[in-house]
């Protein structure tokens, strides 16, 4: 069905759901290919240097080793998977990210952690979801 697939990661969320999705997504099609996205923010970014001297390149492979597992399950659900970092305000490094390159559609979870009764979306996910050009699966 799609063969370029942005996966806009948050460690606050769950992706427990997201595996099995991707895999519906990518049935049928030949080289298909997800990029896992997550943005380091800049106030998270600004504070590890400031105060661990850890820059960009040491976070990104922090959270490399943490994204690590749910890499693998996707691997083992044969999925070529591409893993990428920045840095920035949220929003708007995804919008970013979707606007340089030509992803068929952007997967996102909508399930916290700690459960927001009052807000059905995130506001990440809301903003993402209201000013793209291609589908959104926001996965609960």
């Amino acid at each position: 069905m799609y063969k370029k697939i942005l996966l806009a990661y948050d460690f606050d969320n769950s992706f427990n759901n997201v595996p099995k999705e991707l895999k519906n997504l990518t049935t049928g099609v030949d080289n298909a290919e997800v990029t896992v996205f997550n943005v380091i923010p800049e106030g998270e970014l600004e504070t590890s240097v400031r105060y661990d001297n850890k820059h960009f390149e040491d976070l990104a492979k922090e959270k490399g080793e943490a994204l690590s597992p749910f890499v693998q399950q996707l691997e083992a659900l044969d999925l070529n998977i591409h893993v990428k970092f920045s840095t920035g305000y949220i929003k708007q490094a995804i919008l970013n990210e979707l606007t340089e390159h030509p992803y068929d559609i952007i997967v996102m979870s909508n399930t916290r952690e700690k459960s927001d009764i009052k807000n059905i979306l995130g506001n990440v996910t809301h903003k993402i979801a209201s000013n793209v050009d291609i589908p959104v699966l926001i996965v609960n």
